[in-house]
């Protein structure tokens, strides 16, 4: 099994690559720009297998997609590679566009000439599967979950993005037959997740003693996946999912983000105590534009027709990944150093 994995650099990219590599041993090829958010540290315990290669390129490039396929000869491909943190997109939608848009365009064009050239065996072996966020569908309220059939609403730049780029590879499965299946996921979290997003963010402050910020009042209600059951499910799914079809990943944990918050500070304070409980940190904020109310997502159809179940409750996730983040600043320290948590997206920069 060939797999050509796109932003296989990235947090859920990396824990992709890794499972993988090492638990299910086929050959890989991670294609990965490596922007900011892109760190082959994470990458660390696969690199040098003789199962994995890495290619420093953007799926933005055509005759580099080109060539990548030609020379690889994917089996399959799991697309991830995308600009995601929805703070980033409000103060610099265009960056957006590019990769999540233009980039997705490119490399389905990519396949689409790849697999066109096939003979039968391989062209019906071949899977190409694009990897999403439930973000694509808005906010709910109190009630409610999100299903494959649930209608786009998306709110930021990042979801309208993400959308776009759903509906191309989409079409290019009904016009053009190829073998494309999508998936659309809830809020990853563990180990190896760059720290702007709300957990490592709030670990790493937690344990230097700084304000820990939470938008609004922290109501706003997220469910959350552990990465490596998103990662197996991915793999579930490009196995035995129906090409033309949408799978939901969540893990039917949801949460508000202060209780999320507050949870990571009692762990820290078991694990690291401090001279004051890390709670007293916490520092509300202004909201974000356009900041959804709730995601909940349905993961039925996955479990059902699939088999799909995850391993991890939110309790043992999170605590997992507090240990982790306590355990390995090998990993978080260099990106600290150059990412102290400062805030982005905000109301006035969005204005601008």
């Amino acid at each position: 099994m060939r797999v050509l994995v796109t932003g296989g650099a990235g947090f859920i990219g990396s824990a992709l690559v890794r499972h993988l590599v090492l638990d299910k041993c086929y050959d890989v090829l991670n294609v990965d720009v490596l922007t900011y958010a892109g760190y082959l540290p994470s990458l660390r315990y696969v690199d040098g297998k003789s199962n994995y290669r890495f290619l420093h390129a953007s799926i933005c490039d055509v005759p580099a997609m080109a060539k990548a396929f030609a020379e690889f000869q994917p089996t399959r491909v799991m697309h991830l590679a995308a600009e995601s943190h929805v703070d980033r997109s409000i103060t610099g939608a265009a960056e957006f566009i590019q990769t999540n848009v233009i980039g997705t365009f490119t490399l389905l064009e990519a396949a689409r000439a790849y697999w066109s050239k096939l003979p039968s065996d391989r062209k019906t072996e071949f899977r190409f599967l694009h990897v999403s966020t439930d973000e694509v569908y808005g906010s709910l309220d109190e009630n409610g979950l999100f299903t494959e059939a649930t209608p786009y609403d998306p709110s930021s730049p990042y979801s309208a993005s993400k959308a776009s780029s759903d509906h191309f590879a989409k079409a290019w499965q009904r016009t053009y037959g190829l073998p494309v299946v999508v998936s659309n996921c809830s809020n990853n979290y563990g180990p190896y997740q760059f720290p702007e997003k709300l957990i490592p963010l709030t670990i790493l402050n937690g344990m230097a003693g700084e304000p820990l910020p939470v938008y609004g009042r922290g109501e706003n209600v997220r469910d959350w996946v552990y990465v490596d059951d998103h990662a197996r499910a991915l793999d579930i799914i490009i196995e035995r999912a129906r090409i033309g079809e949408t799978y939901n990943v969540g893990g039917r944990n949801e949460r508000r983000n202060i209780d999320v918050v507050r949870g990571i500070c009692q762990l820290l304070d078991q694990l690291t105590p401090a001279d004051r409980p890390r709670e007293e940190l916490i520092q509300f904020v202004a909201d974000r534009p356009g900041h959804d109310t709730r995601y909940a997502i349905d993961a039925s159809k996955l479990e059902n027709e699939l088999g799909w179940k995850a391993d991890e409750n939110f309790e043992s996730g999170i605590e997992k990944t507090v240990r982790w983040y306590v355990e390995n600043e090998w990993w978080w320290r260099p990106l600290r150093d150059r990412y102290s948590g400062e805030r982005l997206g905000l109301p006035e920069a969005a204005a601008s």
